[in-house]
């Protein structure tokens, strides 16, 4: 029996809320890790951009990798980060040691909401909580990472029917919440991304 007759494979697609563009993701529980794969079409400063993202992340949602890569419409010009972790709060950036980092535990890369799946699983907050986090932020285009300082609030625990996650970026004020699916994929992230499939 194959990974995705055992509903270990999600596909899901996102659009910008309020511009052009699409990204297709496909998600894979293994049962010893995860493994997440997007590709993202949109325009982004003065460019049509293919964004492609990697993530992997342990049976605990602890992020080992995360490759973030760019190109422009004709494949030109491409730039790519590689981001890895030992799940304990050390990384690594383009094989070097990356000590600027040091007590992060996940990576935010900034044009996908999956960054918010993540944390979300990994934190497994009961309904109230609420966990301040640091986490390795990716800008695209420019693709320079940096940390910022994060708090997820559970204001619905996860389950079958999903359930709902207030994210602060403690840096900039930003907040939203969100509703995700029983699996932890974003549903809608008010004024960001919209699912479009399935919705």
């Amino acid at each position: 029996m194959s990974a995705e007759d055992n509903n270990a494979v999600r596909n899901v697609y996102w659009t910008p809320w309020s511009a052009p563009g699409v990204e297709q993701l496909l998600m894979t529980d293994h049962g010893d890790r995860i493994s997440a794969f997007s590709l993202i079409l949109r325009p982004l400063g003065g460019q049509h951009l293919r964004i492609r993202i990697g993530y992997h992340a342990d049976a605990q949602w602890n992020t080992r990798r995360v490759m973030v890569a760019t190109a422009d419409a004709e494949e030109t010009d491409p730039r790519r980060v590689v981001l890895e972790s030992d799940g304990q709060g050390h990384w690594q950036m383009m094989e070097q040691p990356a000590p600027q980092f040091d007590g992060c535990l996940d990576a935010d890369v900034e044009i996908t909401p999956f960054s918010n799946t993540v944390p979300i699983r990994r934190l497994g907050m009961a309904e109230g909580a609420s966990v301040e986090t640091k986490a390795v932020y990716v800008p695209v285009p420019s693709l320079t990472p940096r940390v910022v300082h994060q708090r997820y609030t559970c204001l619905e625990q996860l389950g079958p029917s999903g359930g709902t996650y207030r994210y602060e970026n403690l840096d900039s004020g930003f907040s939203a919440d969100l509703k995700v699916d029983a699996d932890g994929l974003v549903m809608d992230y008010p004024e960001t991304f919209r699912r479009s499939w399935p919705t």
